[in-house]
């Protein structure tokens, strides 16, 4: 199981009205930052939140620049970096369009790994390594109940999907339970690999999912300018017999994912008293 997001797409404002819209990326003059640097970092953010979406009508330059009583080519220079993002497309006299990056939204609550949860939502996936090591990590041992000699395999993977990056996963693997691993090729699933050459088979995993802003590993990977919104998740993943095999910590970016959960009603959950209707007092 990889990544994800527990988001729900905004209703905005901004996108129904045009004067909230303009009041948002309004500049600061009395701020050494360039004009044409806050406006595109007001727009991208909305755009990326999904507060702007998908095929939002902007204004033109012209009308932007009159608005905000701006040089057209303060607001020029602001949409073609927009353009070269692929944040907006321009249709001649048609105007300028949002083009919001699409969400990959998978369902949460299955044990999978970043290759099928990928090729269930018909996207393709692909894997850089950035990092293979064999280490002795204390406090690694520790969250694994080893002792401090133990060696672990320590994975840093750069995870695309559609050849766009995803997610930066930096995960270790006990060589203890599954010493074959220190001979892996790196081609495959992992998980595979484990089952396959660990005599186990992979039941379960606990994870924890937080909302972070990205370091400066990750801001590169993601070609971000500046930290940007991520969403952090730590994985437990356990064999069968109970034993921990694989410790992960991978930051996802968090303008790519939403994730669905369906939640369900107890069956006799309104036959219990507290919903029962009390006779009224006499």
């Amino acid at each position: 199981m990889t990544l994800t997001q527990i988001i729900v797409p905004k209703q905005t404002e901004a996108a129904n009205d045009s004067a909230t819209f303009i009041s948002r990326i309004k500049p600061d003059v009395g701020i050494s930052e360039p004009v044409y640097k806050q406006l595109l970092r007001s727009i991208s953010d909305m755009i990326e939140s999904g507060e702007l979406s998908d095929g939002y009508s902007l204004p033109s330059e012209r009308a932007l620049a009159e608005a905000l009583d701006l040089s057209r080519t303060t607001v020029r220079r602001c949409y073609e970096e927009l353009r070269s993002r692929k944040h907006i497309n321009t249709h001649g006299r048609a105007g300028v369009t949002v083009n919001a990056p699409s969400r990959i939204n998978p369902r949460l609550g299955k044990l999978k790994g970043f290759t099928e949860e990928m090729q269930e939502l018909g996207i393709s996936p692909s894997t850089k390594i950035l990092e293979y090591a064999i280490i002795n990590d204390r406090t690694i041992a520790s969250l694994f109940n080893r002792p401090a000699s133990a060696r672990f395999l320590r994975l840093v993977r750069l995870r695309l999907g559609d050849g766009i990056p995803l997610s930066r996963e930096v995960a270790w693997y006990d060589l203890t339970a599954v010493p074959a691993l220190a001979e892996w090729n790196r081609l495959g699933s992992v998980y595979q690999f484990i089952e396959e050459q660990g005599g186990f088979k992979l039941a379960y995993g606990d994870q924890t999912i937080e909302a972070v802003i990205s370091n400066d590993q990750e801001a590169e990977v993601f070609s971000f300018e500046q930290p940007g919104p991520c969403l952090l998740l730590k994985r437990k993943t356990y064999a069968t017999n109970g034993l921990l095999i694989e410790y992960v910590e991978g930051t996802f970016r968090g303008d790519a994912y939403t994730y669905r959960i369906r939640l369900g009603l107890e069956p006799d959950r309104f036959n219990s008293d507290r919903f029962k209707q009390r006779e009224p007092s006499q």
